[in-house]
């Protein structure tokens, strides 16, 4: 710690800015050897010692700059060396506050390794306002400060593995109430959080808000973040305007817990899986990229059927509300393709050109006053008809439209593994599927048999088969601009552990939303394989584009 007083209260004040004013406490490289250089420039000791405890909150490369006997300097720009020529006392108040992230692309993909494609970092330009106020040898700062930052054009993805896998429930408490319906498979990527980094696998969850994860010991059974364990972990507490304002999206507004008065958050999903605990913020980095101060909520219990894959440790809320990772992290545009299989699976997040990929947008469906069932911050887009095989159902348009309490909205989820259809829909597919596909697909013909709550049409299938029949009708989504064909193996899904016989059973891969019961059209991950899926939040769209993964993924460069 440094030893003159005036540079202690300084340090001190700095945290309890980057506590009070959500700021992050690492400093950007740049920012670092620009504090350094000022110390060498002037030679005063005290100024040495400030930056010495800054440095510690910018990355090991850096560290080692600092070490060097004579550092490059980085490129100035003309208000930064106007910062070089302030006086010692005014550059003491020199500090990052950032309010608006860059914007990197970063790429992800389904294998072990990572590799980067490029990391260049745009230079930021500090504005503050400083004042100084005196005391003896005490010194006060307080530092108001923005930045403004120009997107850099040059960057390129970064990659790290995203995952389909099976789900398992061994490692978790479950609910003593029985589910409606739970999903077996899920979207993972893996990061890192805290400091030191712990690194993480999360569940991808295009519908969820607040990213969470499990927070535990050393000695948890399950894949937890351990909090005690990061120097940079920091609860939030009740008085925050980030507990107060922050969380009014989120299903159930946060509240206060008594005895810590640390902001508490539950949070509950349609297939009635919960998870609760305190809403907290920490260092977290994808890829490559630079660690940015993130909010999520540090659950203590979590309730499920099938939470999800065993070695995830949570999910990553990428929707559009204010606490979502995608908001948080200014991320203006991202685009997967989940592969069939286990690889070759792709997650791009930020802006990038595909000239490739024939993407076909519909627009984001918005409705500014509040409706009860409406979620405002999901990717809702307007579903306009269903075809299977080259016939129209005859489905009112008035049943595709959100109502005057917001049921019928249509969402894109990567978080759910199948589509759900709200009632009429549904029973005009089902019945036109069965008739297109009779004598083709043996109907399992047993009402009380209902797949996860919610699939009711069900057929029986020779023992050891692989994939369906081919030549099934395709099931097309009809969107405004845009559409989306479900064509053979997307068609059915394999029951495991369910035989008739020789037969297998194989269920139909659109739900009954009225049997979850769920107020909404969704669209899951399942029926987005091998399909290039783009979220343009500036542009606000969802494009389309069917794709093999794995040639997408060596168009884009990668060796998958």
């Amino acid at each position: 710690m440094c030893g003159n007083d005036a540079s202690r209260l300084l340090v001190l004040g700095s945290d309890f800015l980057f506590r009070n004013r959500r700021w992050t406490p690492r400093m950007d490289d740049d920012e670092v050897r620009l504090l350094f250089l000022y110390t060498r420039q002037t030679r005063n000791d005290n100024d040495e010692c400030l930056v010495s405890v800054l440095a510690e909150r910018a990355s090991k490369p850096l560290r080692s700059w600092r070490a060097s006997p004579n550092p490059t300097p980085p490129k100035l720009t003309h208000p930064e060396r106007a910062l070089l020529a302030l006086p010692p006392l005014a550059f003491f108040c020199y500090l990052r506050a950032p309010s608006l992230p860059r914007s990197q692309p970063t790429l992800f993909r389904t294998e072990e390794r990572s590799y980067t494609m490029a990391s260049p970092v745009s230079a930021s330009i500090p504005l503050f306002l400083c004042l100084l106020m005196f005391q003896n040898l005490n010194l006060l700062c307080f530092v108001m400060a923005a930045r403004t930052m120009a997107p850099d054009s040059k960057a390129k993805p970064l990659l790290l593995p995203l995952r389909t896998q099976k789900m398992s429930t061994s490692s978790l408490p479950t609910s003593p109430n029985k589910l409606r319906f739970h999903h077996n498979v899920s979207l993972t990527v893996s990061l890192s959080v805290g400091s030191p980094p712990q690194n993480l696998s999360m569940v991808l969850d295009t519908g969820s808000e607040l990213s969470w994860l499990l927070c535990g010991g050393s000695t948890a059974a399950f894949p937890s973040f351990r909090p005690r364990a990061s120097s940079t972990y920091s609860p939030v507490p009740c008085s925050s305007p980030m507990c107060r304002d922050k969380t009014r999206d989120l299903p159930s507004p946060a509240t206060c817990e008594d005895s810590s008065r640390l902001c508490h958050v539950a949070l509950t999903y349609a297939d009635a899986s919960s998870s609760e605990g305190t809403l907290a913020s920490d260092l977290l980095r994808v890829g490559e990229s630079s660690p940015q101060r993130t909010v999520f909520g540090c659950m203590t219990s979590a309730y499920s059927s099938a939470t999800g894959d065993p070695s995830a440790a949570g999910m990553l809320g990428m929707n559009r509300g204010a606490l979502s990772f995608v908001s948080q992290t200014a991320t203006r545009r991202f685009s997967y393709c989940i592969s069939d299989r286990d690889a070759a699976g792709v997650l791009l997040l930020g802006h990038d050109t595909l000239p490739f990929l024939p993407l076909k947008y519909t627009p984001f469906v918005q409705i500014a006053l509040p409706l009860p069932y409406f979620d405002r911050v999901a990717y809702s887009v307007q579903l306009e008809g269903i075809r299977v095989g080259r016939t129209l159902l005859p489905i009112p348009k008035s049943a595709l439209v959100p109502d005057h309490t917001g049921a019928g909205q249509t969402m894109v989820d990567s978080g759910t593994q199948f589509t759900f259809l709200l009632g009429d829909a549904y029973s005009a597919l089902k019945l036109e599927f069965q008739r297109q596909t009779k004598g083709v697909l043996p109907v399992l013909n047993e009402p009380d048999f209902v797949f996860q709550g919610a699939f009711d049409l069900c057929f029986r299938l020779p023992t050891g088969s692989a994939a369906p029949p081919k030549g099934l009708p395709a099931v097309v989504l009809m969107f405004s601009g845009a559409e989306v064909a479900v064509t053979e193996e997307r068609l059915l899904y394999r029951v495991a552990g369910e035989r008739r016989g020789r037969d297998e059973v194989w269920c139909f891969t659109f739900g009954n939303s009225d049997l979850v019961p769920m107020a909404a059209y969704v669209i899951g991950h399942h029926h987005q394989q091998n399909l290039w899926v783009e979220y343009d939040l500036e542009k606000g769209r969802v494009g389309f584009a069917p794709v093999r993964c794995d040639l997408a993924s060596q168009r884009l460069g990668l060796v998958l």
